[in-house]
């Protein structure tokens, strides 16, 4: 049978009704509209013949937040008295809170009044009870009453213990959505440390693999062949790991399904990073190895570099900071550089010794550098018939990199130069890659200085818009002086950040929860604000402005209009009328005029001067009268609980 139920706020006055699906609907025949915002315990059903009593236990239940069952005769829409078994189970937060109470419901109208028609006619009242049975199993089935020690109130477990399909419940967020136990979030704090360590791996990988192919260094040494071994167990790791952490999906929600995160890495990284894993050097590091699998394991190292994929992903989201793309574009080239020596060394090395004649090339710079360090390669025709000596391997990396580096740097000192038609090639190729390489870091170092300084020379561009205005129109020296030390105030404050600017971008939610931020001080300080609703807040929020004042500003002159409410965040003035002080604000006073209480616009009484430097909270009159315009129930306290310091209306 299908399954019926209601949800209710347990936080609100009469648990109203927040949910009620489609079996409910059709089992009481009114629609979703109607039973919505109505009380859980169904009082819009009671009817002349349902029990008092009954009534009396089921509001017991909801107040005293309980489970138990009931058999109640409640009343449908169009007024048909059905008998019901109804359940009620309370559910509660991770913090053991009730926030919502869940109602079945069962139609055991068979069972209390057995069905009486023409092929029963005659029957024995047990019989027609034994009939109607026959015909509900299902509904006998889930008739027996549950006991409390089988109520669990975690939300996740209510479908099961209510023999309810998790399909069947409602997508109810009470709290924040929570992934699996074995799934890890792509930005919590475990993830971006295990991340920068895979990054600071990855380099490593791709400065020791093309050393180790084009050097054909074999790892006998067993403290490098663990740390290598080391390196592996961590990517392999890594995979795993990438197996259970969420991901953003195309439309920029969080992924935490298992089965789709599988899914989405197998699809994408997965065959990449598990080529980039296998342990070529413990099978390089045997000494029977056949000289041609060694050189193929050699090669396949090179695979390994597809690791430089992890750091392109992980990059993203720094490369909007100039420092970390400057750092970024040195790692850059200095790996270029590497690279680009190995090769190098790689061609001198195959080309250095001629194998159809077995003689060694004179003109080749492995030669040449040989004989200027004294380490000249000679034949050893007693023993293997091989060339053998020539300069240290540390030797070689270091006058290749050497090259590498003069070539693209644009510099070419010349005691190390291509001779052979390969090294020739290559030099040239290098010397493309170089050029590019080089105009792209140059270029980008560039911007990144322009961006660096950006604010600066916006700031003195103002400044010399302003003193040039002050220079033409003549502006007295007093008043210029107060201007220049308004804008260079104003800037250090607000560093140059267009507030209206920025809140424009935002959307309207966003701009109403950053603008409750921004005046926070005056919402928390004013108890006029406390028993403002959140959507009052909000609307308030909007339409404050922030204004910042420097000394001997004049916020009101005596005559003007008094249009806006002030609230001093921070600072002093003082109400100056004829010519005496009269009062001195602070952090937390506010000033201006009653609006709520008067028709007219007042004219200020005096003069309102800063004293020191001073950020003013205000909201203009037409503004704060729409809200509480619309807010009725908030304008009262609010009228009530906000006390002027200075009312500009009234002399004092």
């Amino acid at each position: 049978s299908e399954s019926s139920f209601l949800l209710g706020n347990a936080q609100i006055v009469d648990w109203p009704v927040v949910y009620s699906n489609d079996g409910f609907c059709k089992l009481s025949g009114y629609h979703r509209a109607d039973v919505m915002q109505k009380s859980s315990t169904c009082s819009f059903m009671y009817g002349e013949l349902t029990d008092k009593k009954t009534i009396e236990k089921v509001r017991q239940t909801f107040d005293n937040y309980e489970s138990n069952c009931f058999e109640i005769l409640l009343y449908k829409k169009n007024r048909t008295p059905v008998w019901f078994y109804m359940q009620i189970a309370p559910i509660r937060n991770e913090h053991e809170k009730v926030v919502l109470f869940l109602c079945t419901f069962k139609d055991i109208t068979l069972f209390k009044q057995p069905i009486e028609d023409d092929s029963t006619k005659g029957w024995t009242k047990f019989a027609r009870l034994t009939r109607a049975l026959t015909n509900s199993r299902s509904v006998l089935q889930q008739l027996t009453p549950m006991n409390k020690a089988e109520v669990v109130h975690k939300h996740s477990r209510l479908a099961e213990v209510l023999q309810l399909g998790s399909d069947i419940l409602p997508q109810y967020k009470q709290e924040a959505p929570k992934t699996p136990p074995h799934i890890i979030l792509h930005y919590c704090a475990f993830k971006t440390t295990w991340d920068w360590v895979i990054l600071i791996l990855t380099f490593y990988t791709a400065i020791m693999v093309p050393y180790n192919v084009s050097f054909k260094t074999k790892q006998n040494n067993i403290a490098w062949l663990v740390l290598d071994s080391v390196v592996d167990v961590i990517f392999l790791v890594d995979i795993v790991l990438n197996f259970h952490t969420t991901f953003v999906g195309p439309g920029g929600e969080v992924i935490s399904d298992p089965k789709l995160i599988r899914m989405n890495y197998l699809k994408t990284w997965f065959v990449i990073d598990l080529l980039s894993c296998l342990p070529y050097d413990i099978i390089n590091a045997f000494e029977n190895v056949d000289e041609g699998i060694s050189s193929l394991f050699s090669s396949l190292k090179v695979v390994r570099l597809l690791r430089l994929g992890r750091v392109a992903r992980k990059l993203d989201h720094y490369l909007e900071y100039g420092a970390a793309v400057l750092v970024l574009l040195v790692c850059v080239f200095g790996l270029v550089a590497h690279w680009l020596a190995c090769i190098w060394y790689s061609i001198g090395d195959y080309e250095v010794i001629d194998e159809l004649t077995n003689t060694i090339k004179t003109d080749s710079w492995l030669y040449q550098l040989a004989l200027s360090i004294g380490t000249p390669y000679r034949y050893n025709t007693t023993g293997s018939g091989q060339w053998e000596g020539g300069p240290s391997k540390d030797s070689l990396y270091i006058s290749s990199l050497y090259f590498t580096m003069t070539s693209l740097t644009t510099i070419g000192f010349g005691n190390i130069a291509p001779t052979t038609d390969g090294e020739k090639i290559f030099s040239v190729a290098m010397m493309m890659v170089g050029s590019l390489l080089y105009a792209t870091i140059f270029g980008n170092v560039t911007t990144i200085f322009q961006q660096m300084y950006a604010n600066t020379n916006r700031y003195h561009e103002m400044l010399n818009n302003v003193r040039d205005f002050l220079k033409l129109y003549q502006v007295p020296k007093g008043l210029s002086e107060r201007v220049m030390d308004y804008i260079v105030s104003t800037w250090s404050m607000s560093k140059g950040i267009d507030t209206e600017k920025v809140l424009s971008i935002c959307p309207k939610d966003m701009r109403a929860d950053i603008c409750v931020h921004l005046n926070r001080k005056v919402f928390n300080e004013h108890p006029a604000f406390r028993l403002a609703s959140d959507g009052c807040l909000r609307a308030l929020a909007v339409e404050f402005q922030t204004i910042h004042c420097a000394p001997g500003d004049l916020i009101y002159h005596a005559g003007e209009s008094v249009d806006a409410l002030c609230f001093v965040v921070s600072g002093s003035l003082e109400v100056i009328q004829d010519d005496e002080v009269v009062a001195i604000l602070g952090k937390g006073d506010v000033f201006g005029d009653i609006f709520w209480k008067e028709t007219s616009l007042a004219h200020a009484c005096a003069n309102v001067r800063a004293l020191t430097y001073c950020d003013l909270h205000i909201i203009k009159r037409e503004a704060l009268l729409k809200v509480l315009d619309f807010y009725t129930a908030f304008a009262n306290s609010f009228s009530r609980n906000l006390t002027l310091t200075c009312n500009l209306r009234k002399r004092v």
